[in-house]
C-alpha cells in the first residue's frame, strides 16, 4: 500500500515540477521580458525554456543524489571492495546523468532564443542566428553545463572503481553550480553574499533532495535498505536542512531588496519553499523511526514543492534586479569608497560567506576526527591541532577582513591575500596532518565503507600520484603568478564574483599540495627525501622574486579597464602595482622560513628516530658489521654444504 502511494506520490511531485513554471510561463506571457528589456520570443520557447529547466532540475539532482548513494551510501559487499558492482542505484546514476545531459544540450539552443527575443521561425533569415548568438551573454557557461554533465554521464557508463566515481562528482558539482553563478545571484547589491548563499545552497539542497528521492525509488522497487545506511541518509539530512535553512534566509534578504518580502511574487515563492522545507524536517524526523513510508512519501511532495517554486522563481525577475546599483556593486557587490589605510584593514569587515563555510568545515571535521580518536585511545600532538585551527583563522581573516573587502579594488592588498592565501595558509594546513588524523580515526571496519577506505582509495589514486608530482605540484604554484596575472585570464575572472572565488579556492589548494610535499606531516604517495624538499622549497624563491620585478618594472597596468570601471576615488593603479610587486618579491620570505625551520625540526627528528633505532640495535650486540660477518658465514657454510654434496655423487 505505501510503496504505490508512494509511486502515486513521485509521479504527482514530478508532473507539479513540470507543470507549475510552464503555467507561470503562460500566466506571465511577455510582463517577465519587458521588465529586463529583452524580446519576447513567444509562447512557444517561453514553454519549451520552463519546461526543459524543470527537466535539468530534475535530473540534476537524482544524478547527485545516485552518484553520492553509490559513492558513500552503498552496503561493503566485502572489506576492500573499491570495484563498482552493478545495482539499481548505479541504474538510477545512469539513466539520470544521460538525460541530464541531452536535456542541458537543448537547453543551450533554446537559452539562445529565449535571452535573444529570437522566435525559431526568425533563426531562417540571414544574419539572424549569429544575432541571437551574440544577444546571449550567457551561451558559454551553458556550454560548459552541457560539457559538466556529458562528463558525468561518460563516467556513469565507463567508470568500474570508486576513485573513478569521483570524477563524475567533481564533474556534477560544476553542473550545479553553473546554472547558480550565472543565475538571479549574479546582479544586484550585496550579490557577493547572494551568490555565496546560492552555491553552498545547490551545494546542500542536490544531495539532500538526490538521495531522498533514490531511497524512494529503492523502496517502490522493494529492494532493502539497511540500517546503517538509514542512518547515513538522515546524517545528510541532518548535516544540510540548516544550510538550506540559513541560505534561504540570506537570498531572501537579497533578492527582495527594495520590497517587502510578501510585496513581491519572489517573496511569495520565498515564503512557499520555506513551508516545504517545513514539511521537509518533519519527514527527516520521521525517517528516524520506524514510518518510513510515510516520511518517505512527504518528503517526495516536500521536494517537489521546493524544486517547483525554485524553477518558477528563475521565470520571475526578482526585487534586486531593479535596486539602484553604483558600477562597483555592479562588479564586486559593495562599495569602498574609503582608501584602505593599517587600521580599516582590521576593522572594516566584510564576511566571505562560502569561504568562512568551508573554514568552519574544515576545523569542525577536524575536531571531530580528533574526538573520535581521543575516544579509541589514540594520542594525537596539540601542536598539529593548532596548526590546523591558526591555519583556517588566518584563512578566514585574509577573505573577510579588510584585506579580503579590499582585495577586489586594490592590487597591492590582493597580493597580500593571494601570498596568504598560497603559501601562510597551506603551510599552517599541512603541518595540520588531516588525513594522518582521519586514517587513525576511522575505522577500518564496518558494514558499509567508511572514511578509511574512502582516503585510503583516494591517496592510491593514479591520478592523486600525478598531482602529488613534486614537478606538477611546482609547475602549478609558479603558474599561478605568471599564468594568472601575466595574462588576460586575471581581469577576465575579476569581473565576476564567481571569479574572485574560483581564485581564492585555486590558490589555498595548488598552495596545500605543494607545501604538503616539503613539510606535509600526511604521507605523499612517492615522498621526497629531505634534501630534495628543501631544495624544491629553495627554487620557488627566485621566481616569486623575478615576478616581484616584472610587477614593479612593468610599463603595463595589470587589470587596467577593470580598475577603471570601479572608478575608485582614492585609486592610485601604478603605486597599487608596486605594493603588489613589493609584495610578490619580499612577501614570501616570512613563509618560506617557517618552511625551513619546519622542514629543519622534521629532518632533526627523523634523524633521532634514526638514531635511536640503530642504538636499540647496538644495545642489543649486533650492529651492521656483525650482522654482515655472520651473513658472510653463513653464505660460505651452505658452499660447502652444497660441494660436499655433489663430491658424495
Amino acid at each position: 500500500m505505501q510503496r504505490r502511494l508512494l509511486t502515486t506520490a513521485m509521479a504527482v511531485g514530478t508532473a507539479f515540477v513540470l507543470a507549475a513554471p510552464v503555467m507561470f510561463a503562460v500566466w506571465a506571457g511577455e510582463r517577465p521580458y519587458h521588465a529586463l528589456i529583452r524580446t519576447f520570443p513567444g509562447l512557444a520557447v517561453a514553454m519549451s525554456s520552463a519546461t526543459l529547466t524543470a527537466i535539468a532540475e530534475i535530473a540534476g539532482v537524482v544524478t547527485v543524489g545516485a552518484l553520492v548513494w553509490v559513492l558513500f551510501l552503498r552496503d561493503l559487499p566485502h572489506k576492500k571492495a573499491e570495484k563498482v558492482p552493478p545495482g539499481l542505484d548505479l541504474t538510477i546514476f545512469r539513466v539520470a546523468a544521460h538525460v541530464w545531459a541531452i536535456i542541458a544540450a537543448a537547453l543551450i539552443f533554446v537559452n539562445i532564443l529565449n535571452s535573444s527575443g529570437v522566435s525559431p521561425a526568425e533563426l531562417a533569415e540571414p544574419g539572424r542566428l549569429d544575432y541571437a548568438v551574440a544577444a546571449s551573454n550567457s551561451t558559454g557557461a551553458y556550454i560548459l553545463r552541457f560539457a559538466a554533465a556529458a562528463i558525468v554521464a561518460i563516467v556513469s557508463v565507463f567508470a568500474s572503481k570508486w576513485t573513478t566515481l569521483l570524477i563524475g562528482l567533481w564533474a556534477s558539482a560544476f553542473g550545479v553550480l553553473i546554472p547558480v553563478a550565472i543565475g538571479q545571484v549574479l546582479v544586484g547589491p550585496a550579490h557577493d553574499w547572494g551568490s555565496d548563499a546560492g552555491y553552498l545552497q545547490a551545494i546542500a539542497s542536490f544531495p539532500l533532495l538526490g538521495t531522498l528521492a533514490v531511497a524512494a525509488f529503492l523502496t517502490i522497487a522493494g529492494r532493502e535498505i539497511t540500517e546503517p545506511t538509514w542512518r547515513r541518509v538522515v546524517n545528510i539530512a541532518v548535516v544540510t536542512l540548516p544550510v538550506i535553512l540559513v541560505t534561504d534566509l540570506v537570498l531572501a534578504w537579497f533578492k527582495t531588496q527594495g520590497t517587502t518580502l510578501l510585496g513581491s511574487i519572489t517573496g511569495w515563492l520565498i515564503v512557499a519553499r520555506w513551508v516545504c522545507l517545513a514539511v521537509l524536517a518533519l519527514a527527516v524526523v520521521l525517517l528516524r523511526g520506524r514510518t518510513r513510508g510515510w516520511a518517505l512519501l512527504l518528503a517526495m511532495l516536500a521536494g517537489a514543492g521546493w524544486l517547483a517554486a525554485t524553477v518558477t522563481m528563475m521565470r520571475e525577475p526578482p526585487p534586486q534586479y531593479f535596486v539602484e546599483t553604483s558600477v562597483a556593486e555592479v562588479f564586486i557587490g559593495f562599495d569602498t569608497p574609503d582608501a584602505p589605510t593599517v587600521i580599516s584593514m582590521f576593522t572594516q569587515w566584510r564576511p566571505n560567506l562560502l569561504l568562512g563555510a568551508i573554514a568552519v568545515a574544515g576545523v569542525v571535521f577536524y575536531l571531530g576526527a580528533l574526538r573520535t580518536a581521543r575516544q579509541r585511545g589514540i594520542e594525537w600532538p596539540v601542536g598539529r591541532t593548532i596548526s590546523w585551527i591558526v591555519g583556517w583563522a588566518f584563512f578566514v581573516f585574509a577573505t573577510s577582513s579588510g584585506f579580503g573587502k579590499y582585495s577586489a579594488s586594490h592590487f597591492g592588498i590582493h597580493m597580500i591575500m593571494h601570498m596568504a592565501l598560497s603559501m601562510l595558509v597551506p603551510i599552517l594546513l599541512a603541518l595540520g596532518g588531516v588525513v594522518t588524523l582521519v586514517l587513525r580515526a576511522a575505522r577500518a571496519d564496518g558494514p558499509i565503507h567508511g572514511l578509511h577506505n574512502w582516503v585510503t582509495w583516494i591517496m592510491s589514486w593514479p591520478l592523486m600520484k600525478v598531482l602529488y608530482n613534486p614537478l606538477v605540484a611546482f609547475v602549478a604554484f609558479i603558474s599561478s603568478y605568471y599564468g594568472l596575472y601575466l595574462t588576460g585570464l586575471f581581469e577576465f575572472l575579476m569581473t565576476f564574483h564567481w571569479g574572485h572565488q574560483l581564485m581564492n579556492i585555486h590558490f589555498l589548494v595548488v598552495g596545500y599540495l605543494y607545501y604538503s610535499l616539503i613539510i606535509g606531516v600526511d604521507r605523499a604517495p612517492k615522498p621526497l627525501p629531505h634534501i630534495a624538499k628543501l631544495g624544491m622549497a629553495m627554487a620557488a624563491m627566485p621566481f616569486h622574486a623575478f615576478f616581484g620585478v616584472i610587477l614593479m618594472n612593468g610599463n603595463l597596468v595589470i587589470a587596467r579597464q577593470f580598475y577603471e570601471y570601479l572608478s575608485m576615488p582614492w585609486a592610485d593603479l601604478a603605486a597599487a602595482q608596486e605594493m603588489g610587486g613589493g609584495v610578490a618579491w619580499a612577501g614570501g620570505e616570512i613563509p618560506s622560513l617557517m618552511v625551513v625551520i619546519a622542514l629543519g625540526i622534521q629532518w632533526a627528528r627523523q634523524d633521532k628516530k634514526e638514531a635511536s633505532r640503530k642504538d636499540r640495535h647496538y644495545d642489543s650486540g649486533r650492529d651492521s658489521e656483525f650482522d654482515d660477518y655472520n651473513e658472510m658465514l653463513q653464505r660460505l657454510a651452505q658452499r660447502d654444504s652444497a660441494n660436499k654434496g655433489g663430491g658424495q655423487r
